[in-house]
């Protein structure tokens, strides 16, 4: 029985060799979600004081460029080298993220009062949302909905990955991404769109892993997966909600 999903961590090829003999369990999926999704929580937490306390903008966006490259490259390591025991990788990858958004949040903050705290009322009423679409059955991780999730995933990946390398080597950027004007709203709720449907795949995968006894270190990974919507959806909202207040003023 194969279990896919659209979110890149939780797809088949990426955990197909894994093996054990206890199997997963939803309870135990959601004792790993609890523990990394705290876990950043904590270090965003610590991250944004150690940012208001500094008020340095160099070093604040030091700490975000630290907390994403780590982050990124343990995420590579992860879904490349599929360790049989990735707790530790994905707890620094916790960590990291948790680091980079508290330091994110903080610069958004500075501009725009109380965003912080509507991101994440908003992430939680999106993850509430979907879970809900989810469990009614209005949405569901069908094989088509999953290829066509993981293509905009893939997409999108790239296409921040191209204005990355643009605004750093040529000065220029990818038109609409990062603008505030109706269009530019509109591809980053979009993409939030894309972020938010990631979690229907995740909660399949759950199910079915649970379902279908997939090895016991596969919570791990359905809680790295969830934890990897969670923070995209978390700055997603904060981008829209920024673009948004700044397209009114």
């Amino acid at each position: 029985m194969e279990i896919r999903s659209s979110n890149p961590v939780l797809s088949q090829k990426f955990w197909s060799n894994l093996t054990g003999t206890d199997r997963m369990t939803i309870d135990g999926s959601l004792r790993k979600i609890g523990y990394l999704l705290g876990l950043t929580v904590l270090s965003a937490f610590v991250s944004a004081v150690l940012a208001l306390s500094t008020g340095d903008a160099m070093v604040i966006t030091a700490m975000m460029g630290i907390g994403f490259m780590g982050g990124l490259v343990l995420a590579l390591i992860v879904m490349f080298a599929r360790p049989q025991n990735p707790a530790a990788l994905m707890s620094l990858y916790a960590i990291f993220e948790g680091m980079a958004i508290g330091a994110m949040s903080i610069m958004y903050e500075a501009v725009y009062d109380g965003i912080i705290l509507q991101a994440a009322f908003g992430t939680v009423g999106i993850t509430a949302t979907m879970y809900v679409m989810y469990q009614s059955r209005i949405l569901r991780p069908t094989p088509t909905f999953n290829k066509v999730v993981f293509g905009l995933v893939i997409s999108i990946m790239f296409l921040y990955l191209t204005s990355f390398f643009l605004r750093m080597f040529t000065g220029f950027d990818v038109p609409f991404l990062h603008s505030s004007g109706p269009i530019g709203i509109a591809v980053t709720a979009f993409i939030l769109v894309v972020a938010a449907l990631t979690l229907i795949s995740d909660f399949g995968f759950i199910e079915s892993g649970s379902k279908y006894g997939a090895p016991k270190n596969m919570e791990w990974y359905a809680a790295f997966g969830i934890l990897l919507s969670l923070v995209w959806i978390y700055i997603e909202t904060l981008r829209l909600l920024a673009k948004l207040q700044a397209f009114r003023d």
